[in-house]
């Protein structure tokens, strides 16, 4: 006991010494120490919704597991989505359109945002260090008209804006299931992944969307789910996520790899 008592008391004395020398004279090993113990300011990272669900909106388990890795990375996250209608209203119990009902982007995407949501209008570049878009239905009808239109779409103005502004900072996006085809349409050029090719039996009934991505201008590499591809030139990270039939864990450790990969391209 009197062993402990007097290792406790030399190194509180250490400690007392530390604190009492002045800024100036400490040695650079004890500078550097009080260095590593301030905290590292995380990325600002703006998440761009489409709705709040599936079939009309932003895929709700995508966006959580974006959130999740987010928060683990240290990241400080602001949310976004546009003040516009949606195409249309989906009966998620029967994968129908509801006849005369409307709803509106913003406002659907703050149910998934807890209210803490911001018109993407206000959206600039200038304020974050990177940009992640969730898949979903509503990426290819609200965020543009990819699922009427196909190579032909046109994109929301100011989606447009936001990957361009990125773009030409040199700050990463992510992008994850269907929303890839933005950044083929918008940027062109541009390496992403949506997947595989062919269906394989059903495990990847999107696998269409590849040849889409090309017939934009994109460059497609096939991926599995739980893994990302990046784009280092453009800075542009992809990953399938539920373009893929598969357990939802493995869905969320693709969305990780493109987290984290986000995160390191942004430097914080």
């Amino acid at each position: 006991m009197a062993a402990v008592r007097a290792q406790v008391a030399s190194r509180l004395a250490a400690v007392s010494a530390f604190a009492s020398v002045s800024p100036g004279s400490r040695t650079p090993f004890q500078r550097a120490a009080l260095h590593r113990s301030a905290p590292r300011p995380g990325a600002r990272v703006a998440l761009v919704l489409s709705g709040c669900g599936v079939f009309d909106g932003t895929e709700i388990h995508e966006a959580s597991a974006i959130l999740v890795h987010l928060s683990r990375g240290g990241a400080e996250v602001q949310i976004f989505a546009p003040d516009v209608p949606q195409m249309h209203v989906i009966d998620h119990t029967k994968g129908q359109p509801s006849e005369g009902e409307s709803r509106n982007v913003l406002t659907e995407s703050a149910r998934i945002a807890r209210g803490k949501i911001t018109d993407l209008a206000e959206l600039s570049a200038a304020d974050h260090d990177a940009a992640i878009f969730p898949g979903g239905f509503g990426a290819a009808k609200n965020l543009s008209t990819f699922a009427v239109d196909g190579k032909d779409c046109k994109v929301n103005k100011d989606v447009e804006r936001v990957l361009k502004e990125f773009h030409q900072a040199g700050k990463p996006i992510g992008l994850c299931c269907i929303a890839p085809v933005l950044a083929a349409k918008v940027l062109r050029g541009v390496e992403g992944t949506v997947g595989h090719e062919q269906e394989e039996g059903g495990k990847w009934p999107y696998a269409g969307t590849a040849e889409a991505i090309k017939a934009l201008g994109a460059k497609h590499f096939v991926k599995g789910v739980a893994e990302a591809h990046v784009d280092q030139k453009n800075k542009v990270v992809t990953t399938p996520a539920f373009m893929c039939e598969t357990a939802l864990h493995h869905i969320h450790d693709g969305i990780g790899a493109m987290v984290r990969k986000v995160l390191e391209l942004s430097g914080k």
